[in-house]
């Protein structure tokens, strides 16, 4: 049995004191075609540590600074189609990133978030997710859940395994 190459991504849960969550808007070419809301971040690159590749995605991204370290607070490992080529999958690692609302604009132009296939940022409140009955899915697909448990009892001492 051969073994499976999986993308390593961080992924910032950027959320507020009043609970809103700071998410991007990304094209799946599918199948099927649509739209997710994820969490902002990206692979980690050749000899990078996750938090070096976490503060270099949030500044592209979004133009935030990380100082610390931030707690890691869910790892999620997918295998199935619909990966970068050459990928069966992705290991994603979620770090809990506590600020107040800004404009998020880091050192990518437009182009280069469209080349990520990354279509708009938005603030989203936590009951807005909750709600939401709309045509888009969110990543992952229980994130309503996980963030209200997240708001509710904060970080975890070890990080929690989703789907």
């Amino acid at each position: 049995m051969s073994s499976l190459n999986l993308r390593r991504s961080v992924r910032a849960i950027i959320l507020t004191s009043d609970d809103h969550v700071l998410l991007c808007r990304h094209a799946v070419t599918g199948p099927p075609a649509g739209f997710v809301w994820a969490a902002l971040g990206g692979g980690i690159e050749s000899g990078e540590t996750p938090l070096a590749a976490l503060r270099r995605e949030l500044w592209e991204e979004v133009g935030l600074a990380l100082d610390a370290a931030p707690p890691h607070v869910w790892h999620q490992e997918v295998v199935r189609p619909g990966h970068p080529p050459g990928f069966d999958g992705a290991i994603n690692d979620y770090f809990l990133v506590r600020t107040e609302v800004f404009v998020p604009r880091g050192t990518m132009s437009d182009d280069e978030l469209a080349a990520e296939n990354i279509s708009e940022l938005r603030w989203w409140p936590l009951p807005d997710i909750v709600d939401y009955r709309g045509p888009d899915l969110f990543g992952p697909r229980d994130l309503a859940t996980l963030l209200t448990v997240l708001v509710a009892d904060g970080a975890p001492a070890t990080p929690v395994s989703i789907g």
